[in-house]
C-alpha cells in the first residue's frame, strides 16, 4: 500500500512537471574530457613513478642524483596516484554524472575552467617542490603553505560549483550519487583546513602549529580520513551512478544506500587513532579508533552488497562486458580493503603488522583495485559516449583487464608475504631469551626477492594503463568531442502543497534540502572529530611532559630540518613501541613528552630501516659520517641510498634565527639570547663535531649539511636518559 501511495505521488508530481513546456539546455562535455585526459596523463606519470620507487627498494643504483632519491620521490608518487590520478578522475566522474542527476549545466563554466587549470597547477607545484625537498613531511599533505592556499582556493571554487548547479537543477530528488559528493566536498574541506595549520618561515618553509602527540592525531585524523573522504565516498558516488547506467539496471536498494550513507560517514571519521596504537596517544583515544573501525565493516559492506547485488541477474552480461568486470573487480576489492582494515586495527594484529609490508599491501589492494579499476572501467564508458562513438578496441580493454588484475596479484602478494616475514622476524627470541634476528638487516635482506616481484606486478600494471591510454585516445581520435551537449527537461516547480510529500519516506524531504544535507553531513563528521581532538588538545594530563626534555641546539634544529628534507621519515620510524622485542633491539619505549618541541612529529608509517628513536649517542660522528657517504660501508648488504651532497652543500643558516622565533611563537621555550646568538652557537657546535670527526682523520668543513644532520640524529631520544 504506502509503496502505491509514492509511486501515485510520484506519477502526480512528474505529470505535473511534463505539463510544463520542456527547456532546452547543454551540458558542458568539455570539462569532463578535459579531466579525464588529465586522470589518463597523470595516472600513467605517478604509476611509473611507483615502479621506480619500488625499484629502489632492492636497487640502490636507481637513486639517480638527490632529486630522485627515495625519500624525495616517494610523496610524489602518492601525491600524483591520489591528488593528479584519482582527483582528476573523481571530478571528470562528478563533473558528468552531476549534469545528468541534476538536469543541469554547470553552475559556471568559469569556475569549472578555474577548477581544472587550478588544479593542474597544484599537481604541477607538486611535482616540482616534492623533489626538490620542500614538504611538510605530513603524508598525504606534504605540499607547503602557499600550495595550500591555492588547493583552498580551488576546493571552494568546485564547492560554488556544485551547490550552484544543485541550486539551479531540473530534478527535485537529490539521487545518492550527490549525498557522497556533498559529503566529500565539507569534509574535505574540514580535513584540510585543520591539518594545514602552519606556521610560515619564508615563502616555502613552514612548521606545523601542533607538536608531538597531538600532531600526530591530527596528521592520523586526516590521513584517514583523506582515504575515506577522497579515496571512498566520490568513488561510491560514482558507484551508484555509473554502476547501473553500464549494468542498465537500478540500485538493489535505496533503503540501504540511506543506511550507507550515513553509517559511513558518521563512523570512518573516528578511525583515525588506529593508525597510532601502542603509541604515545592516550589509551582512550586508541580504543575510540579500534572501536569505530570495527564497527566501520558493517556499513562499508553495506555499500559493497549494494553494488554487487545490483548486478543480480545479470552475470551473463558481465561474463560478456569487459567494463563491468572492472567494476566487479573494484567493488570486490573495495570490500576486501574494508574487512582488512579494521582487521589490522585489533591491537593483537596491529601489534605485528604496523610499520611492515602487509600495511602496503592492504593500501594497494584498495588503491589498485577500487580505485584503479573503478577509474578504468567509468573512463571506458564515458569517453565513447562524449565523443559520440564507441571504444576503438574491445580487445585492448580484455588485455587491460588480465594485465591489471595479474599485477594487482603480482603487487599484493608478495607483500603480504614480505608483511607477515617482516612482523615474525622482528618479534622471533631463541630458547635462550635473545633476539632471533637481532641484526635489522637480516630481515631486510629476506625480503628483497618479495620486493622484486612487487616491481613486476606495479611494472604490469603500468603496461596496462598504458594499453588503456592508447585505447581511449585512439577511440578520442575516431569520434569527435560533443563539447556542449543539447538536451531539454522540464524545469523545476515550486512545491505548494506539502501534502504531495506526505507517506513518501522519510528520508525523502532531505534529498530535496541540498543545504540541510550539508549541514547535516558536517554534523555527522565533526561529532567524532571533536570528540578525539578536543581532550587531547585541552587536557594537559593526556601529554605529560618530562623534565629532562629541551629544546634542540640551532644546529639540530637545522639537522632536523634536512631529516624532513630528505624524506627519511619513509623509511625511518621515531617511536618505539612497549614491547619486548622492540625494547631490546632499540631501548627504552618512547614517552609521550619527548615530543613537546617537535613541530611537526616524526613518528613514521613504516619501517624500511631500523627505527631511530634510541640513535641518539649509539655511535660515534664518524660512523653516521661514513653511513651517510656509503651505507654498506658501516651496514653491509644496505638497501639505503647514499646522500654524497650532504657532503658538497654549504648550510644555510639565513633563516636560523627565524626558525627559532618561529619555535618561541608555538611554545618552546627559547630565550632571546639564544635566539640572538643562534648562528654562533651553531657554528660552535658544529665546530666540535668537525674536530671529532678530525681525531678519526675525517676531513670534513664545518659548514657542510652532513655536521648539522649528524648533530640531530645524536640527539634524537638521548633526553630521557638524563632522567633515568
Amino acid at each position: 500500500m504506502k509503496s502505491n501511495l509514492i509511486l501515485k505521488k510520484n506519477k502526480s508530481l512528474h505529470m505535473k512537471e511534463q505539463s510544463v513546456q520542456l527547456e532546452k539546455f547543454s551540458y558542458d562535455n568539455k570539462i569532463v574530457r578535459n579531466f579525464a585526459v588529465a586522470t589518463i596523463i597523470w595516472g600513467i606519470v605517478g604509476m611509473l613513478v611507483g615502479v621506480i620507487v619500488a625499484t629502489q627498494l632492492f636497487e640502490p643504483a636507481a637513486n639517480v642524483t638527490q632529486y630522485g632519491s627515495f625519500g624525495r620521490i616517494r610523496p610524489l608518487h602518492t601525491n600524483a596516484v591520489i591528488f593528479a590520478f584519482v582527483g582528476n578522475a573523481i571530478f571528470a566522474g562528478a563533473y558528468y554524472s552531476m549534469q545528468r542527476l541534476l538536469k543541469a549545466r554547470m553552475f559556471s563554466d568559469f569556475l569549472s575552467k578555474f577548477h581544472f587549470w587550478g588544479w593542474q597547477t597544484v599537481i604541477v607545484l607538486a611535482a616540482v617542490t616534492l623533489p626538490l625537498g620542500i614538504t611538510t613531511s605530513h603524508e598525504y599533505a606534504e605540499l607547503e603553505w602557499p600550495i595550500d592556499i591555492l588547493i583552498t582556493l580551488v576546493w571552494v571554487a568546485f564547492g560554488i560549483n556544485m551547490f550552484g548547479t544543485i541550486v539551479k537543477r531540473r530534478e527535485r530528488h537529490l539521487y545518492v550519487a550527490i549525498w557522497f559528493y556533498i559529503a566529500t566536498f565539507i569534509t574535505v574541506a574540514v580535513l584540510h583546513l585543520v591539518n594545514s595549520v602552519q606556521l610560515p618561515i619564508g615563502f616555502l618553509k613552514s612548521y606545523y602549529v601542533y607538536s608531538g602527540v597531538q600532531d600526530a592525531l591530527v596528521q592520523w585524523w586526516y590521513g584517514h580520513n583523506a582515504v575515506a573522504f577522497f579515496l571512498t565516498t566520490p568513488y561510491l558516488g560514482m558507484m551508484y551512478y555509473f554502476l547501473p547506467k553500464m549494468a542498465n539496471r537500478p540500485v538493489y536498494s535505496y533503503r540501504l544506500s540511506i543506511l550507507h550513507f550515513w553509517a559511513l560517514i558518521f563512523i570512518y571519521i573516528w578511525a583515525g587513532p588506529h593508525h597510532l596504537l601502542y603509541s604515545t596517544l592516550p589509551d582512550w583515544a586508541q580504543s575510540l579508533g579500534v572501536v569505530f573501525s570495527i564497527m566501520l565493516i558493517a556499513p562499508s559492506w553495506g555499500g559493497m552488497i549494494n553494488g554487487l547485488l545490483t548486478l543480480r541477474g545479470a552475470w551473463d552480461k558481465v561474463r560478456e562486458n569487459n567494463i563491468l568486470k572492472f567494476m566487479v573487480v573494484a567493488i570486490t576489492a573495495y570490500g576486501l580493503a574494508t574487512f582488512e582494515g579494521p582487521m589490522l586495527s585489533l591491537k593483537n594484529i596491529n601489534a605485528i603488522a604496523h610499520f611492515t609490508d602487509w600495511v602496503v599491501a592492504h593500501v594497494h589492494v584498495g588503491a589498485l583495485g577500487w580505485n584503479g579499476f573503478m577509474t578504468f572501467a567509468i573512463l571506458y564508458w564515458l569517453v565513447p559516449r562524449i565523443f559520440n562513438t564507441t571504444l576503438f578496441s574491445e580487445k585492448l580493454v580484455k588485455t587491460h583487464f588480465w594485465i591489471g588484475t595479474i599485477g594487482i596479484a603480482f603487487y599484493a602478494i608478495p607483500m603480504y608475504i614480505s608483511g607477515f616475514t617482516q612482523g615474525m622476524m622482528w618479534k622471533q627470541f631463541t630458547a635462550e631469551g635473545t633476539l632471533q634476528y637481532g641484526n635489522f638487516l637480516d630481515t631486510t635482506l629476506q625480503l628483497i626477492p618479495m620486493h622484486q616481484m612487487r616491481a613486476l606486478g606495479g611494472t604490469l600494471y603500468l603496461v596496462g594503463a598504458i594499453i588503456m591510454a592508447y585505447n581511449l585516445f585512439k577511440t578520442m581520435a575516431q569520434g569527435s568531442l560533443i563539447a556542449d551537449e543539447e538536451v531539454e527537461a522540464a524545469p523545476l516547480l515550486k512545491v505548494t502543497d506539502e501534502s504531495e510529500f506526505k507517506g513518501l519516506h522519510w528520508h525523502s524531504w532531505l534529498e530535496r534540502k541540498p543545504f540541510q544535507l550539508l549541514v547535516f553531513s558536517l554534523i555527522a563528521i565533526l561529532i567524532g572529530s571533536l570528540v578525539e581532538l578536543i581532550p587531547t588538545f585541552m587536557v594537559k594530563s593526556n601529554v605529560p611532559t618530562i623534565s629532562s626534555v629541551q629544546p634542540y641546539t640551532s644546529l639540530e634544529l637545522e639537522g632536523r630540518d634536512i631529516y624532513i628534507r630528505e624524506g627519511c621519515v619513509s623509511c625511518h620510524s621515531q617511536l618505539v613501541r612497549p614491547f619486548r622485542s622492540e625494547t631490546e633491539r632499540y631501548g627504552e619505549f618512547s614517552k609521550s613528552g619527548e615530543y613537546v618541541y617537535d613541530h611537526p612529529f616524526l613518528w613514521g608509517s613504516k619501517r624500511t630501516g631500523p627505527d631511530l628513536q634510541r640513535e641518539g649517542g649509539k655511535y660515534p660522528h664518524s660512523w653516521h659520517y661514513h653511513h651517510m657517504m656509503d651505507p654498506t660501508s658501516m651496514s653491509p648488504g644496505s638497501i639505503m641510498p647514499s646522500y654524497p651532497w650532504l657532503f658538497d652543500q654549504t648550510l644555510n643558516t639565513d633563516k636560523t634565527q627565524d626558525k627559532l622565533s618561529a619555535m618561541k611563537t608555538l611554545g618552546v621555550p627559547y630565550d632571546a639570547y639564544q635566539i640572538k646568538n643562534a648562528v654562533n652557537d651553531l657554528k660552535a657546535q658544529a665546530k666540535d663535531i668537525q674536530t671529532k670527526l678530525a681525531e678519526e682523520k675525517i676531513k670534513v668543513s664545518d659548514d657542510k649539511e652532513i655536521i648539522a644532520l649528524i648533530a640531530y640524529l645524536q640527539r634524537i631520544g638521548t633526553d630521557i636518559k638524563k632522567d633515568q
